[in-house]
Parts: C-alpha cells; sequence; structure tokens
C-alpha cells in the first residue's frame, strides 16, 4: 500500500487552530505522520479505524481522524468523557463547514471503562491512541494495552516521554518512560513490537501566542517559510544521538503488528 504524506506543517497547523492549539500540536501530528506512513505503506489499507481514547489535554487527535479520512476507513472514536466527545464532534463541524475536510463523519462512542472497552464489540484493523496511556494508573495501562490487541492486529501508542522533564512539567502530564512502553506492548507473543522517540521540535514547551500572532502564522510567507523549514527539520529528528532524543522528545511511542511466522 502506498501512502503519500501530502500534508505539510503548514497545512496541520490550521487544523491544530482548530482544535485551538498551536505551531507545537502541527510539528507533533507531523512528526507522527513520519512514523505512521512508512509503517502503514509496509501492510494492507486498513479499511476500519478505531481511535482508542482521546488526548488527555491537548487536542483532540485530528491528524488520525485525518488519517484515517485519507485512507479511506471508518473511524470510531471511543473515550470516557462526554464532553470531550462533544468537543470533538463540534470541532468535526467546524472543520466541514470551514472546507479543512471534504468529508468525515466519526462514529462517538463513550466507554464506562478505557481499560476495558467493553462497550467496543467489533474488531478493527488498526486502533490508535495520544496522550492516553499516561493517565491510566500504572496497574491499568497493561489491560488497557492487552484489550487493544484484541481488538487490532496493529496499533499505534503515542504519550508524553517521561524522560523529558521540562515538557512533563510544563504540561501538566504524567509521562511513559520507554522501556515501560516496550514492555507493555511487547508482552503478547503474537505480535512483534518496536518502540522509539520523536517529537523535537526546535524551540521550548509553554510557548503562547496571540490570536493575531496565529492569524499571522497561518497566512504570512515568511511563518511558511518557516514551518516549511520546520518540515526538514523534523525529517531529520532520527539522525539525532540517542541520549538526545531520549532527554529532548516530547513522546515516546510504540507499533506492534502481527509476528511474522
Amino acid at each position: 500500500m502506498t501512502v503519500k504524506n501530502k500534508q505539510t506543517i503548514k497545512r496541520l497547523y490550521t487544523l491544530a487552530l482548530t482544535e485551538g492549539e498551536g505551531v507545537g500540536t502541527a510539528y507533533e501530528y507531523y512528526a507522527k505522520r513520519l512514523v505512521l506512513l512508512p509503517w502503514l505503506a509496509s501492510g494492507e489499507r486498513p479499511k476500519r479505524m478505531l481511535i482508542a481514547g482521546l488526548p488527555e489535554k491537548y487536542g483532540e487527535s485530528l491528524d488520525f481522524l485525518l488519517l484515517g479520512a485519507e485512507l479511506g476507513c471508518q473511524i470510531t472514536v471511543v473515550d470516557d468523557r462526554h464532553q470531550t466527545l462533544a468537543r470533538l464532534a463540534y470541532t468535526v463541524g467546524k472543520l466541514e463547514r470551514a472546507s479543512l475536510v471534504s468529508y468525515l463523519r466519526p462514529a462517538l462512542m463513550q466507554t464506562n471503562d478505557l481499560t476495558a472497552l467493553a462497550e467496543v464489540a467489533s474488531s478493527f484493523d488498526l486502533v490508535v491512541s495520544s496522550e492516553v496511556l499516561q493517565r491510566l494508573e500504572k496497574a491499568r495501562r497493561a489491560a488497557y494495552v492487552d484489550r487493544l490487541q484484541e481488538l487490532a492486529p496493529k496499533g499505534a501508542l503515542f504519550a508524553p516521554n517521561a524522560e523529558n522533564e521540562s515538557h512533563v512539567g510544563l504540561s501538566g502530564l504524567s509521562g511513559v518512560y520507554l522501556n515501560e512502553l516496550n514492555d507493555l506492548i511487547g508482552r503478547n507473543p503474537k505480535f512483534e513490537s518496536r518502540t522509539a522517540y520523536i517529537d523535537m521540535p526546535p524551540f521550548p514547551p509553554g510557548i503562547t501566542r496571540s490570536d493575531a500572532q496565529r492569524a499571522e502564522a497561518s497566512t504570512g510567507s515568511m511563518e511558511a517559510f518557516a514551518m516549511w523549514g520546520l518540515g526538514i527539520y523534523a525529517k531529520m529528528e532520527r539522525f539525532a544521538p540517542a541520549v538526545s532524543r531520549r532527554k529532548w522528545a516530547h513522546i515516546v511511542y510504540g507499533l506492534y503488528e502481527p509476528r511474522q511466522r
């Protein structure tokens, strides 16, 4: 399956603005696509995609919705917070009215327990989550991952990097260590998995901008050039020394898929 990365940080910034976020979120979305698209290209195109929980605090996983739409997936979003699901439904409506996406109709589902996901009866080809794992109690994280692996043969999990103390501290989120994530997704012998660090923007976390600055960033030519440069920088992240990635990356991620016989 061939999946081309047609999105730029500039385009993803417009998406991030819709959910009240900024260039940091756009950079994160781009960095995640650099991981997901080559990985997905190695297999069959997924037809059914589950977003297993929405972010704890920042954004609404619009990058996953965009990816699912690009792949032609039937998308289901499940979360345990009614207000968060309602906010996502409102944001999706804004995207469609602004013609930022042509068609996006995710099925929204509320669950009483993210670790059990008892309300999710269907199976999926792909499951994704971002900024979810860290908000679960440590004792419940294994059950959550086990349930995801029951629901879909391929999965991608992204969580804040606990090693980056400045990012975790400023964001107000808990973090997950890479070795913990590796243990969680590598427990089931049916799957092969890999984990790594991503999302190392060349600016400090916690930067805020006024509405006027945000508007200028979405239309100005100088800002467009700067975001083009960010895209090049994002592609070079993987060449950074391992110690730098461990200390400065904002995100740890894990991918799993069926083990080859």
